[in-house]
């Protein structure tokens, strides 16, 4: 038998990400991307695939975005202050999940 038959076939790759609230790691798909807009603002990624000059990651839960901006973990991430309308936008999205 040749070496690579009795190899075990490995599972298909998850990619996996770190929640920026909770800082627990988690795949990628179960998580919610943020980006933050050429014009500056900071945005939620739904989709995952938005152009952004810089992306973060947070949990589903409007417990975790909460914890995100009250311990301004959004803004060391991004490197700029978080707009009262941004953070507005970020908590109505993450309280379909609670």
């Amino acid at each position: 038998m040749s070496e690579q038959a009795e190899r075990p076939r490995k599972g298909k790759h998850v990619p996996m990400r770190m929640c920026i609230a909770t800082r627990t790691v988690h795949p990628k798909r179960d998580l919610v991307r943020l980006v933050r807009t050429e014009d500056g603002h900071i945005v939620v990624d739904p989709t995952g695939k938005r152009g952004g000059s810089r992306g973060a990651y947070l949990c589903k839960s409007r417990a975790a975005a909460e914890l995100a901006i009250r311990q301004k973990r959004l803004e060391a991430v991004f490197g700029q202050p978080l707009s009262k309308e941004d953070a507005e936008a970020i908590l109505a999205f993450f309280s379909q999940f609670d």
